[in-house]
């Protein structure tokens, strides 16, 4: 096998990138973000029973997952996580605060995406005790934002009891309306 890279190989790196950022800065986040003005501080909060998560514990551990696996992991940041707090918080973090830590968690995970060599897309990592390639870990960080993007889309429906209203369909094709 030859060790001489494709010039094809670093478009398409690039090209992964690129997409990875546009799906949270353009996608994840404004949905998260839509889901949040429907809803109070204590609606954030609400979960169904003890072994759900809030909305408010999803949003934390969307920025500590993120923050572990880019930002540490591929960004070189101290890796100063610890998981289970996400999940056991239960005071009443107002979810202008969850919104800015979010926010600034995915605006980091951008700009080490923005800056990250996509010839170094194969490297290894370490990262939360696996060893895997950057490539892994930026795949990773996006299925689980999507994941838990959905969780949120659901929680605030049932919470807000209304239709997010994230495409229009009035001319027949469905057009994106979580962007401004």
């Amino acid at each position: 096998m030859s060790s001489r890279r494709d010039p094809e190989d670093n478009l398409i790196a690039a090209a992964f990138l690129q997409q990875a950022r546009t799906f949270l800065i353009d996608e994840y986040l404004p949905k998260i973000e839509k889901c949040l003005e429907e809803l109070s501080d204590q609606d954030i909060w609400w979960r169904s029973n003890e072994q759900s998560n809030s909305i408010g514990n999803l949003l934390l551990h969307l920025s500590g997952n993120a923050r572990q696996w880019i930002i540490s992991g591929l960004g070189g940041a101290p890796d100063k996580r610890v998981r289970q707090i996400e999940f056991d918080e239960r005071s009443l973090i107002s979810k202008d605060d969850l919104r800015g830590k979010l926010t600034d968690t995915v605006r980091e995970v951008d700009a080490v995406l923005a800056r990250f060599d996509c010839s170094k897309l194969l490297n290894p990592y370490r990262i939360q005790n696996s060893d895997v390639t950057a490539l892994e870990a930026i795949f990773h960080v996006i299925e689980h934002f999507s994941m838990h993007t959905g969780q949120i889309i659901l929680l605030t429906k049932l919470i807000a009891k209304k239709d997010l209203k994230f495409y229009d369909l009035s001319s027949g094709t469905p057009v994106h309306t979580w962007k401004d």
